[in-house]
Order: structure tokens, then C-alpha cells, then sequence
């Protein structure tokens, strides 16, 4: 795995699509429990080097009831966004991932992970990466989240850009955050 890390963190492969450079960020150990799979560093956490130290990991981790020492501690968390580096800024929020990561380095790294028990999939290219044929979209998939258990787990992306999202579905913070917050515990136990 290490060596796998290492080869990813030094990838360059769209380099010349990339605004602020290649900075891959991807986490994992082969004993992590929970994968998350998402977007992609914003501009912040390409900045730190570090995932999820923005306002959206705040958000995901109060989604999933982990303090920080919990969510970075890599034997529960892995890590692996659809694409490993910032993408550049669009209209409203960020560039889609680059098409290039996710297809190249998702499976040797799945492959690698011996102890998963849940893959959060986290956004609409994350779930319409590995849920291509259901034909729901996120909203729709978030809701029937049970049908997709034991192995995915969709949601919304914890953005603040996606604050819309929550407003207009109440019932996902009020209801099913405290099912995944259960979920989660019975994991990290």
C-alpha cells in the first residue's frame, strides 16, 4: 500500500489541466473500516495538503459523529476522491474531478483494502461513478440509501455551496445523519 501511495502522490498524469499544479490527496491504510469517496480537494485542502480541512469536512464529520482524532485516524477513514487534485474553480463551486484518477488508481486501491464495511460515496459523481445503472439521481439514492447497504452508503455533498440541497430536504440532517451516525458507531466500535 505504501508503495501504491506513493506512486499516486507523486502521479502527474493531467498536470497540464491542473491550475494550481498536481497535490494528489488520498489517505488509506489496508486495515481502513470506511472508505469515502467524493469529489475533490477544493482549493483549501490543496492549499494544506490535508483532505477534508475545510468547511466541508466540518460538516461530514458532524454528519458522521467523529471528532477529528477519529475521522484522520486511517484505520477508520481511507480517503479516495474521484480525483486526487484540486480541478480549478467553475461558476458555482469547483470543476468537476478529473476524469483520469478515479479509473486509473480506484480499484489497486480497493484492492488493497482488506477490512472494509462501508463505502460512503459522497456526491453525485462519486455515486453516478459506482451506482452508474440505477437511474435514481443523488436526491433519490440518498433517500433509499438502505437499498444499496451493506456496501455503499450514498449522501450529499457536505459543501456549503450545497446548503440549497439540505434546505430543500429537511429530512436528510433531521432523520437519516442520525442512522448513519449509528451506522458509523457500530463500525469504529
Amino acid at each position: 500500500m505504501k508503495n501504491l501511495l506513493k506512486e499516486i502522490r507523486n502521479c502527474k498524469v493531467c498536470t497540464a489541466h491542473l491550475p494550481l499544479g498536481p497535490r494528489p490527496i488520498i489517505e488509506a491504510v489496508p486495515n481502513s473500516k470506511i472508505i469515502l469517496i467524493s469529489q475533490a480537494p477544493g482549493r483549501v485542502v490543496h492549499e494544506k495538503g490535508k483532505a477534508w480541512a475545510d468547511q466541508s469536512g466540518k460538516k461530514l464529520r458532524q454528519w458522521l459523529g467523529v471528532d477529528e482524532n477519529t475521522f484522520y485516524n486511517t484505520n477508520n477513514f481511507a480517503i479516495l476522491p474521484m480525483g486526487f487534485c484540486y480541478p480549478g474553480k467553475a461558476k458555482t463551486g469547483d470543476l468537476p474531478p478529473r476524469k483520469e484518477c478515479a479509473p486509473l488508481w480506484h480499484e489497486p486501491v480497493l484492492n488493497k483494502l482488506n477490512k472494509v464495511q462501508l463505502i460512503l460515496l459522497i456526491g453525485s459523481y462519486a455515486t453516478n461513478f459506482y451506482l452508474p445503472k440505477d437511474g435514481r439521481n443523488l436526491t433519490q439514492r440518498v433517500e433509499n440509501y438502505n437499498e444499496y447497504l451493506p456496501q455503499y452508503w450514498p449522501l450529499p455533498h457536505p459543501s456549503p455551496v450545497n446548503r440549497f440541497w439540505r434546505a430543500k430536504n429537511p429530512w436528510f440532517e433531521e432523520h437519516l445523519v442520525s442512522e448513519l451516525q449509528t451506522k458509523i458507531t457500530k463500525i469504529l466500535k
